[in-house]
């Protein structure tokens, strides 16, 4: 597994969280392979009048050039590299010419050249905010660089080229635009999951020397996990994966999931080592009692992953199928591991089994004992009371999401981005994709007054910037054929289209900005705008109840067909897309562990009672979700299949010792539960606070979802514990009865010698006294 790992390699890729068989999906590959990518522009911006100073302009002159000369920067557009149209009367064409020839050599000059850019309306809004000098630099990246781990280097180079020149001119640089958020944010996120996989294996050993005061119980485990850390990433290179954001939380997962195995196993070798102090003995029964329900509860914590697998989406899909895999191989290497090694080490000395009367965990054990036996039915009021109060919570949860999602408001890319949305409109990219369904269909005038019409529409909005599209560069033509006069910048009328579309003929051939705009035969063209991150739910609000009846009424009676597309609709559509499948995930795993428990239990009221312990947490948690105001999205969704699947191991555990007990109690519930919770109370708490510390630390994320994970993943287990621990064993004294058939049992309890004689508790033979009868 080490050998295929060190081969893995990270996936740069846009997520492709929407179908393909999806409408906009379609639409995007249309566009996409007919203009290209539309998210690959990086954004520079400033807003500091010194920038229009001479020196300070020839230093962004020198910027441009430098930024344009580096390898995969398709081009750069800025105030120092504006091109104006110049008519060629004696070729009957527009001839693009650079504003700034070369550098300006003084004051004068470069008074004169910004007077004539800033006439040029084609750019307003795009490169220059008029109302206040903001002024940005567009890089279009190549796709195949930023789709690969080239890009990082890319990235870095631009920012070095931009820190010279805020060195030297003491101006601010601000940095936008996908490339380099997903540049940034990835490399964070890389950063912080070599982070947590260290904090997760530091805090997961202090606990477990904490509980067992061995080193070999701490090592050994270990040892386990950092083998488990290793299959996951040979796992994920063998089934032709690349490790992506989402497989990469595996590791530390894994370190966390992983370690509960080891406790069980290690806490009930102990247990028979005191009892009876023969460590042949106390490892056969330790894989006797232990084994088949660590499988069984290996399956459900694999399920809760598994589930995520059955669906359409590819990133959800690989992370599902990796994870359940590699759960169910820690339980192989665990169950083959632990019990080996230990073998040939030393039984436990006294000082490591004094854990087993832990004074503080053997209290809150006795206490919630009298607690299930005293007060049941007082537990159930306040339980009833908390799902009251959460459920309402639970109705106040919103599902929204942004595509800088989690970041601290406080971060420069936050604030970066705030800038963009204060001057430019933002610079998330929206596109309008447009079929005329005609040859040369875009050169009618009526097409192009409807779309103009519509392009009017999307200006008047707020989160929107001004559009680029093919009309933007005719008038700019039109403006162009008198002498670039800004007050001619408008579409050319019946009289004037034939001898500007001469001109404009001759001029497209050559012009890559409008075979970025339209396709060879004119039949179809691209309206681009930019827009504030405004999130999902403001975003479908805008679309379907301003964009989409606009376009409806203004293309009404004409075969024009229109569609949005672009990455930021796909991202906040697959936002609703994960969120979905997460929710049918979850179905599907309560389907799932529900004929699991099913067939283990083959009783339909221990199924009941055994699920509704551990749908107290996720509702508590959806509830808290509510109140604090965090939003329901991919990575708070996660959560509850995860959750769930996780802590109905610990309801697995407690019954199948509670049959055990049930049976060597002649059937008596009671004194059945007191010694369920007496055996297996302590590895559930131990295995818990494991979980919750293990989770826990995920809240030392800098962004935002991440920490919503961990701090409320550690809560539901850490509540789902309490429920197992004190609802589960109170619904099992009301409505369980004890009445069984002896030699009938169900599936829990078909298995080697579960039921043998020398398991019996030992007699201790001091305690028998002969006594001579008369």
């Amino acid at each position: 597994m080490a050998f295929k790992a060190k081969d893995l390699e990270v996936s740069y890729d846009f997520a492709k969280i929407v179908p393909p068989s999806d409408s906009l999906m379609i639409n995007y590959q249309a566009f996409k392979k007919q203009f290209g990518e539309d998210a690959n522009l990086l954004v520079l911006g400033m807003k500091d009048s010194s920038v229009y100073e001479l020196e300070n302009f020839q230093n962004l002159y020198y910027l441009t050039n430098e930024l344009e000369n580096l390898e995969g920067v398709n081009n750069v557009l800025s105030l120092a590299s504006m091109q104006i149209l110049e008519k060629n009367t004696s070729e009957r064409r527009f001839d693009p010419k650079p504003i700034f020839k070369s550098v300006p050599e003084t004051d004068e000059e470069l008074d004169s050249l910004l007077s004539v850019a800033a006439d040029q309306r084609f750019y307003t809004g795009q490169i220059i905010n008029p109302s206040n000098g903001s002024t940005v630099l567009l890089l279009s990246l190549d796709s195949e660089i930023i789709n690969s781990d080239k890009r990082l280097r890319l990235i870095n180079d631009i920012e070095l080229a931009a820190e010279k020149f805020s060195e030297v001119s003491d101006i601010d640089i601000h940095y936008a635009g996908i490339p380099f958020i997903r540049s940034v944010m990835s490399a964070k996120v890389q950063k912080e999951l070599n982070k947590f996989l260290i904090l997760s294996g530091v805090v997961t050993a202090l606990i477990l020397f904490f509980f067992f005061r061995s080193f070999s119980a701490v090592f050994f485990p270990m040892i386990v996990i950092g083998v488990m850390v290793i299959w996951v990433m040979g796992t994920t290179h063998l089934l032709g994966y690349k490790m992506t954001l989402l497989t990469g939380l595996l590791p530390p997962i894994i370190v966390v999931i992983g370690v509960p195995n080891c406790i069980y196993l290690l806490n009930r070798y102990h247990q028979e080592v005191a009892n009876h102090g023969n460590q042949v003995l106390a490892l056969s029964r330790m894989i006797r009692k232990i084994g088949l329900v660590a499988l069984v509860t290996n399956f459900t914590t694999a399920v809760g992953f598994v589930v995520l697998a059955f669906n359409d989406i590819t990133i959800l899909k690989e992370f599902g199928i990796v994870a359940g895999i590699n759960i169910m191989m820690t339980y192989v290497v665990s169950i083959i591991l632990i019990p080996s090694v230990f073998s040939f080490l030393p039984a436990p000395k006294s000082r490591h089994l004094k854990h087993l009367d832990f004074k503080l965990v053997g209290k809150s054990i006795k206490i919630l004992d009298l607690l299930v036996h005293r007060h049941r039915y007082a537990v159930f009021v306040v339980t009833g009371a908390l799902l009251a109060i959460f459920i309402y919570g639970a109705t106040k949860v919103e599902s929204v999401s942004y595509m800088v999602d989690d970041i601290p408001e406080d971060s420069k890319i936050k604030k970066d981005l705030a800038f963009f949305e204060n001057n430019f409109s933002g610079v998330m990219p929206l596109e309008v994709y447009i079929d005329t369904k005609k040859e040369q269909g875009i050169r009618s005038l009526s097409v192009l007054r409807r779309v103009e019409q519509f392009e009017d529409t999307l200006t008047s909005l707020q989160d929107l910037s001004g559009p680029v599209s093919m009309v933007s560069f005719i008038k700019a033509v039109r403006s162009a054929y008198y002498n670039n006069s800004p007050s001619q910048y408008r579409l050319p009328s019946g009289r004037e289209q034939a001898f500007i579309y001469s001109y404009l003929r001759n001029a497209e051939s050559s012009n890559e900005l409008v075979e970025s705009f339209i396709d060879s035969t004119g039949q179809k063209m691209r309206v681009s705008l930019k827009m504030a991150d405004i999130g999902s739910n403001k975003m479908d609000s805008l679309v379907e109840n301003v964009i989409v009846p606009a376009k409806n009424e203004i293309f009404e009676g004409s075969d024009i067909d229109v569609s949005l597309t672009g990455t930021t609709l796909l991202f906040i559509k697959g936002n609703k897309y994960l969120i979905e499948n997460l929710r049918q995930s979850l179905v599907l795993a309560f389907i799932i562990i529900s004929i699991i428990m099913a067939i283990l239990f083959a009783n339909v009221r221990m199924i009941i009672i055994s699920l509704i312990p551990n749908f107290i947490p996720l509702i508590i948690t959806a509830g808290i979700m509510g109140y604090a105001g965090i939003p329901l999205k991919p990575s708070t969704a996660l959560i509850f299949s995860i959750a769930f699947g996780i802590s109905v191991d610990d309801s697995i555990h407690f019954l199948a010792k509670y049959r055990q007990a049930l049976f060597n109690s002649n059937f008596f519930v009671p004194i059945a539960i007191s010694k369920s919770l007496k055996e297996v109370g302590q590895s559930m708490i131990y295995t818990s606070i494991v979980l919750f510390f293990g989770f826990v630390i995920f809240a030392f994320s800098e962004f935002g979802g991440t920490v919503a994970l961990g701090i409320l993943t550690s809560l539901t287990l850490l509540v789902a514990m309490i429920t197992n621990l004190v609802v589960l064993p109170a619904l099992l004294m009301v409505f369980d009865k004890g009445k069984r058939e002896k030699d009938s049992h169900p599936l829990i309890e078909q298995y080697d010698e579960f039921y043998l004689a020398d398991e019996d508790e030992e007699i201790e033979i001091k305690a028998i006294e002969v006594k001579k009868e008369n």
